[in-house]
């Protein structure tokens, strides 16, 4: 055997013995590395917040505007000319301030003839004539001062400077001061609850201010119309605008739900097609689906009449929408 034959022999001894040594007994193949195990779900991360009780105050509302209750108005003592008009519409004016002044038509006739007089005079002589007549006029005429009969705000006027004016015919209107108050149309389905006393918010639509109030009581005028009744709400703030006719809303308190289920609103979702509500709530990191029955709605809370909440259930208010009944869910802080 010559010396290459001798190597390749030893070398395949060698070989042999190692690759059975790689295989496992039986001649089976080595079983494959099991894959690891999938992360478990952790959930849809949701917020939530407690369910607690509280007290929610029971309103009725509707829009109204502010009226005076006592409005006076300054007429005319005779048929004249209005010389003077010192006072526009919204000023505050005091008891016995001179509102207007009148003269009879009769003297300032004679007036404004004595002045035409005067300017087509050509002579000394009729300048004279005309001077002496301008005089006798202004003397005969008598001016009547129109006053206050009271201290308030003057709401609108009837006539303007210079008009002829009838006897009788209304001048300036004005309101007594204190005298405003806010007239809320309430809908008649409602005033069975509206008691005298009862405390009331007024909104005007001109500023961002709420005034406090209470009701006086509803007014005989009901509408046909719309199916309301004015209830007539008293203000006590002192910064309450004393204009006419300025829009607004009342909210009245009739009643108070004690101790109550509630829970934010944004827990509390509504079927538009079935009408039903129902909240979502977190049991062993699982969403489950609770129907519920809703009651007063109140500064961003809705009562929980059905079922019985407890105090401290989680409710979630955030994430919940489009997730089946048992969905995992993680709870964020």
């Amino acid at each position: 055997m010559s010396r290459a034959h001798a190597l390749a022999a030893i070398a395949l001894s060698i070989a042999i013995p190692a690759s059975s040594c790689a295989r496992p007994a039986g001649g089976a193949e080595a079983a494959p590395h099991p894959p690891d195990p999938a992360p478990a779900d952790p959930g849809t991360p949701v917020k939530v917040a407690a369910v607690e009780r509280a007290t929610l105050a029971l309103t009725v509302s509707g829009p109204g505007r502010t009226d005076a209750l006592e409005q006076q108005k300054i007429r005319a003592p005779f048929k004249g000319i209005l010389r003077e008009l010192r006072v526009a519409d919204g000023d505050r004016v005091r008891k016995g301030q001179i509102l207007a002044v009148l003269v009879s038509q009769e003297s300032q006739a004679a007036l404004s003839g004595a002045g035409a007089l005067l300017r087509a005079a050509r002579t000394p002589e009729e300048e004279g004539d005309a001077r002496r007549a301008l005089q006798l006029a202004q003397l005969g005429l008598v001016p009547a001062y129109l006053r206050a009969p009271e201290t308030g705000v003057i709401v609108s006027h009837g006539a303007d400077v210079g008009s002829l004016v009838a006897e009788a015919q209304d001048l300036v209107s004005m309101a007594a001061g204190g005298s405003f108050v806010f007239r809320a149309d309430i809908v008649q389905t409602d005033l069975g609850n509206i008691r005298a006393g009862q405390p009331a918010e007024v909104h005007l639509a001109t500023g961002s201010s709420t005034f406090s109030g209470t009701v006086h009581g509803i007014l005989p005028a009901a509408s046909a119309n719309d199916l309301t009744a004015p209830v007539r709400i008293d203000v006590s703030s002192s910064a309450f605008p004393e204009r006419l006719g300025l829009f607004g809303t009342a909210t009245i308190t009739v009643g108070m739900r004690q101790d109550v289920a509630v829970v934010p609103a944004q827990a509390v979702l509504r079927d538009d097609i079935t009408g039903l509500s129902q909240v979502a709530l977190v049991s062993r990191e699982k969403l489950l689906w609770q129907p519920v029955t809703t009651g007063l709605a109140q500064g961003g809370r809705v009562e929980i009449s059905q079922p019985a909440l407890q105090p401290g259930t989680q409710v979630i208010v955030q994430g919940q929408v489009g997730l089946p009944d048992g969905a995992p869910v993680h709870v964020e802080p």
